[in-house]
């Protein structure tokens, strides 16, 4: 089952300084951290902000490109998690014909988002996400570690997004 979610906001991990997503279901019970590159934090951060420049970044570009060629983004999905990895699909429609592009979540977001089409997230990911291996030998990372991040997370309010400088 796919849980639609959105944009919280952008973090960074305060123990590896990598940028991390939030996203959060729309009745804010189920929170979703992924941790992304850079570049890509800032292209969310952008579009977020609403924040425009004298030439397209990437993301603008690829999006402008796909409004030229008539294909619209209906929606991104999470679909999957695999060794502490999230991988996603862009669904877009062209003339009709359904068409499904494979994506690291980060891309699909920055995309989504300029598009405004839905993100969902698979249930299936939701779930693994909580067992996240984090770096650290097993033995390291107690329930007590998980529950603190996971805790972190879920009470995370907008204004701690501007904390964390990218």
């Amino acid at each position: 089952m796919l849980v639609e979610m959105k944009v919280f906001g952008l973090a960074i991990d305060p123990t590896t300084n990598t940028p991390i997503v939030i996203l959060k279901d729309l009745e804010e019970k189920k929170v979703i951290p992924i941790w992304i590159g850079l570049f890509e934090a800032s292209a969310i951060a952008t579009e977020l902000e609403k924040i425009s420049f004298s030439r397209p970044m990437t993301h603008d570009l690829v999006n402008e490109m796909l409004k030229i060629l008539d294909v619209k983004i209906i929606s991104i999905v999470i679909n999957d998690l695999k060794n502490n990895t999230f991988f996603a699909v862009i669904k877009m429609v062209r003339a009709g014909q359904c068409i499904e592009v494979d994506s690291r979540p980060s891309d699909a977001i920055a995309l989504a988002l300029r598009a405004n089409a839905n993100i969902f997230v698979d249930e299936k990911v939701i779930e693994k996400s909580m067992n996240l291996d984090f770096g650290k030998k097993k033995s390291d990372l107690s329930k007590y570690t998980k529950e603190k991040l996971k805790e972190f997370l879920e009470n995370l309010s907008p204004e701690d997004f501007g904390k964390y400088k990218m």
